[in-house]
Parts: structure tokens; C-alpha cells; sequence
């Protein structure tokens, strides 16, 4: 069962993989860099601020860089105990597939998909009684996690999981995060 699950990872990878076009190549390649994405953080920063009184936007920035941090060193400890090739370093794959990065660690779970859904799963679930059209913030993973199927880096079976396991990750945080009590006074 886990052979064929891994087999039409592979297929469904391949696919997806095969769909780009050089003509976007330069985009997927700045979507898929973090960097690109710091003014979409100073925003939620921003939105937090200015939505809540200072206590309040101070620990909801505080619960992101959490989840930022915990999902970040998750992924990590999972890619070195799963140990899966990335497909451009699939000696089996990396002959026909389009490779546009080579990062040389492990696979599962993407740390792309799996820190962007967390990320952004806390603050849509933070900002959501507060910013009507919050749920766009979405968007941002949904590029980001494809941008890596894009690039070569990461199977559907990675992004799915890393997306799950941030979603989940996500929820939890901004439970514990509505438990705290917020101190009155600094």
C-alpha cells in the first residue's frame, strides 16, 4: 500500500512538474523564496497593531513567531528521521523532471507548506472577527507550497502532509494562545 501511495506521488509529481513552462520560471522561482514574502508578514504585523490594543497585538505577534519556530524545528526533526530524497535528488527522477533549485537536505514534510499554513492559519483564526477578508492571507500558502512542486523540490505527498500537519499546528497554537491570559498591565 505504501509502495503504490508512493508511486503515484511520484506519477502525480512528475505531472505537476511537467505542467511548467520556462516563460514562469522566474516567477515560481521568486515565489518560492521566503524573502519574497516579508511584506506580507510587515502586514500582519501592521493589521495586528492596528486592530488590537497594544497587550493584546503584542501577544498575537508573539503566538505567530511561535508557531513559526515550533512548526520550523517539527520539519526539521521529521526530514532527518524520514530521510526521503527530494525528487531533484531522485536518481530516478532528476533525469526528466524540471530541477530549478537543489537544495541537498530531506523531502517530508515540506517546511514551505507546513510553516506558511501554520503561519497563516493563525492569523486568519486571530484576525478573522477583526478583518472581513482575511481568508485571502490563504493565498500565500497555496503559492508557496506549489512553487515547490514547481521548482522540484518537493513531492504532492510532502506539501499535502506539511500543509496538514502547519493547519493543525496552527489551530493548536491559537488554542493555547486563548487560554493565556493576557496580563493587564506590562
Amino acid at each position: 500500500m505504501l509502495e503504490q501511495l508512493l508511486k503515484w506521488d511520484k506519477d502525480i509529481f512528475t505531472y505537476l512538474n511537467g505542467l511548467g513552462v520556462q516563460e514562469y520560471d522566474e516567477f515560481w522561482t521568486m515565489i518560492t523564496e521566503i524573502s519574497n514574502w516579508i511584506p506580507l508578514f510587515l502586514l500582519f504585523i501592521v493589521i495586528f497593531i492596528l486592530k488590537f490594543p497594544k497587550r493584546k497585538a503584542f501577544f498575537n505577534i508573539l503566538t505567530v513567531t511561535s508557531v513559526a519556530l515550533f512548526i520550523t524545528f517539527l520539519t526539521h526533526l521529521i526530514k532527518i528521521w524520514v530521510k526521503r530524497p527530494r525528487p531533484c535528488n531522485d536518481e530516478n527522477l532528476n533525469s526528466f523532471i524540471r530541477i530549478l533549485k537543489t537544495p541537498i537536505d530531506y523531502s517530508f514534510f515540506s517546511g514551505h507548506a507546513s510553516s506558511s499554513f501554520a503561519i497563516t492559519t493563525v492569523v486568519f483564526l486571530l484576525l478573522r472577527n477583526k478583518v472581513k477578508w482575511a481568508w485571502i492571507f490563504f493565498i500565500w500558502p497555496l503559492l508557496f507550497s506549489y512553487s515547490r512542486i514547481y521548482v522540484g523540490v518537493h513531492f504532492p505527498l510532502d506539501i499535502l502532509v506539511g500543509a496538514l500537519i502547519g493547519t493543525i499546528s496552527g489551530i493548536l497554537f491559537y488554542k493555547v494562545q486563548g487560554r493565556i491570559t493576557v496580563p493587564d498591565t506590562w
